[in-house]
């Protein structure tokens, strides 16, 4: 018979694993991915190595989860309005603002270049950030296919995920400059919702 491995878990306070995360997403800003270490992490937050990787395993699940933990507030595609334009523009509001945005924007460019050479990290962020919030992102569009907003068989249904990053990543690309709010309503007005109601 084969035993398989699991992660011992220690009992660590929600308040001791936000400080943790805290300090993740800070060295994550000033040094990168690459450069982060556990050890570092260890000494950021007056712990043991052996505590974290009881804990999270290893650096890219300890980061993704980190990341998670920045998320502003509830899951914000799991907003229901009554609308597609209401449940959009909830989204934007409730997870970009624009100091968000600005602060965000430059993490997530670094940890998104380094899960291209990390297989690890790409996997667990795709388990812990990518996929939930993709699921969560369909059922807000299937909530508007079953209000009759979306065509069940419209294209750009699946395209939604690409409108978003493209907006978030070549906005501040051509803008030169952190995208807002604004730019975000705007983008969703003049060129999502027409696709998604064509």
């Amino acid at each position: 018979m084969r035993c398989v491995a699991t992660t011992r878990r220690s009992r660590i306070t929600p308040e001791r694993e936000a400080e943790l995360y805290e300090t993740v997403l800070r060295l994550l800003r000033e040094v990168g991915y690459d450069a982060l270490t556990m050890d570092a992490v260890a000494a950021g937050t007056h712990s043991s190595k052996a505590t974290l990787y009881r804990q999270w395993g290893s650096k890219p699940e300890l980061v993704a989860r980190a990341l998670k933990h920045g998320k502003p507030g509830p899951a914000p595609f799991s907003v229901d309005t009554g609308s597609l334009r209401g449940d959009l523009m909830e989204v934007v509001v409730k997870g970009f603002d624009d100091c968000r945005i600005e602060q965000d924007a430059a993490l997530m460019r670094g940890v998104g270049r380094a899960a291209h050479d990390n297989p690890d990290l790409l996997t667990a962020l795709r388990e812990v950030l990518i996929e939930p919030s993709m699921a969560e992102l369909r059922g807000l569009l299937d909530r508007a296919v079953d209000r009759g907003e979306i065509r069940a068989d419209n294209p750009a249904l699946d395209l939604v995920p690409h409108m978003f990053l493209g907006a978030l990543i070549s906005g501040e690309l051509i803008e030169q400059g952190p995208i807002t709010q604004e730019f975000l309503m705007t983008f969703l007005d003049a060129v999502m919702l027409p696709a998604l109601r064509a």
